[in-house]
């Protein structure tokens, strides 16, 4: 009730709308999923071809959408497990460190993208052979580096 109260007295204030790009942002939440979707993985493949973190982090911010970074973490766990050698798996864990270090993403995205991937991994695994031993490795590192908590790691999937 307190928030439709409050969304009232936004939306009533003279030029509310304005307050409330101010306040939520205008331009991520107007693009479809789909469209999302290509962009978070184009920012993906740029990074693995330059290996910029910064620009990868200015990238996804200027997608302006927090509440989906979730895709993101999910989409780079599945470039992993879908690699052939350490280059891709390295790079990634270097992204998503310091995407959690500079407070990009936060603990709820980061946690929704691992639990993505652990519910998809047997579909996954059917595609990608050793998938479940690779996911392991990246769920440990991760954790070694602290990207995710203990509970959060103890939640992946094996074999």
């Amino acid at each position: 009730r307190a928030a439709l109260d409050r969304a009232t007295v936004l939306l009533s204030v003279t030029k509310g709308g304005k307050r409330i790009d101010n306040v939520w942002g205008s331009g991520g939440g107007q693009q479809s999923v789909k469209h999302l979707v290509k962009e978070i993985d184009m920012l993906l493949k740029e990074y693995l071809l330059s290996g910029d973190v910064l620009e990868a982090e200015r990238c996804l911010q200027e997608l302006e959408v927090p509440h989906f970074h979730h895709e993101l973490v999910y989409e780079a766990i599945v470039m992993v497990l879908e690699s052939t050698g350490e280059k891709t798996f390295k790079m990634i864990l270097d992204l998503l460190k310091s995407l959690w270090r500079s407070s990009v993403i936060t603990v709820d995205q980061m946690k929704r993208g691992y639990e993505r991937v652990y519910r998809e991994i047997p579909d996954i695994n059917l595609d990608v052979p050793h998938s479940y031993s690779v996911l392991e490795r990246f769920v440990e590192e991760c954790f070694q580096a602290g990207i995710i908590s203990k509970p959060l790691r103890d939640l992946c999937p094996s074999r």
